[in-house]
């Protein structure tokens, strides 16, 4: 499927900021399951100091805003040609030992009842478990916009019963490495199902499987993505891999406002899943 996608930021202070330094993770790179046709990220309001490849293997851009200034404005857009792997990316490449992915973050680490809910992944292979887990998950955690913040932990979004595509993540990971499966997290796009307009970019879970390396798994979703997804940035969890992440230095407010569009510019969409 071809895939054409504009995502746009907005950052407006109501002064001007003593300093801003931001990194983005907004440019996807051709590898399994898809091909980058054309990409382009600008910058306005902002200076874009280097680009450089993270020690994940993200691309990431530097920006800085001077202090004159009071808006930054960020739009990442392209096409991208996908195609439907089952959710199965492949062996692991990059920097990155694949042992690290079993290192806990503060957003990740795992409480009593994340390795309750990891204990009831059952199954004769890894692969049937982490389907189980994915599925019980879903149907333990409600998908609700503004029940979560950025900061919330695994272990209190699943004692919520209530999150997004964030907190589904963090479970998603935090109980595989209980398992004792190395996982991560994947940052990217979603084409959805009459809805081209969104707020907000998508994630989900990438977990190391014997004999089929990286593996994705949507537990909003309760599926394996296929080629309605176009992956961005993966990491430890949501601070590695999130699209824009930096430090603001004043006392000015913020106000953020966030528009993604994703739509279908070639083939018919595809509904298989794994």
């Amino acid at each position: 499927m071809r895939l054409k996608i504009n995502h746009t930021s907005v950052y407006t202070y109501d002064e001007p900021v003593q300093y801003s330094l931001q990194r983005l993770r907004l440019t996807p790179k051709t590898q399994p399951g898809q091909t980058v046709l054309d990409w382009r990220t600008t910058v306005h309001g902002a200076h874009v100091e280097v680009g450089y490849a993270d020690h994940f293997g993200n691309h990431v851009d530097l920006v800085s805003m001077n202090a004159d200034q009071t808006t930054i404005r960020i739009v990442a857009e392209g096409e991208v040609e996908t195609e439907d792997r089952s959710g199965v990316f492949g062996p692991h490449q990059g920097f990155v030992p694949l042992w690290l992915y079993l290192r806990d973050t503060p957003l990740t680490k795992a409480g009593r009842l994340v390795r309750e809910l990891a204990r009831t992944a059952e199954g004769e292979t890894e692969l049937a478990r982490m389907h189980a887990l994915m599925a019980t998950l879903h149907k333990a955690v409600d998908y609700k916009a503004g029940e979560t913040a950025a900061d919330t932990t695994a272990e209190r979004a699943l004692e919520k019963g209530s999150g997004v595509c964030q907190d589904h993540t963090h479970i998603m990971i935090s109980a595989a490495r209980v398992l004792g499966l190395p996982a991560r997290y994947v940052s990217g796009y979603l084409l959805m199902d009459g809805h081209v307009e969104q707020a907000a970019s998508h994630a989900w879970a990438d977990v190391h499987i014997q004999g089929l390396g990286w593996v994705g798994f949507d537990a909003a979703n309760n599926i394996c993505p296929d080629d309605r997804y176009v992956r961005l940035a993966t990491g430890l969890c949501y601070r590695d891999a999130a699209p824009v992440s930096g430090l603001v230095l004043g006392r000015s407010a913020e106000t953020m406002s966030v528009s993604i569009r994703v739509e279908a510019s070639g083939q018919s969409q595809s509904q298989s899943q794994s």
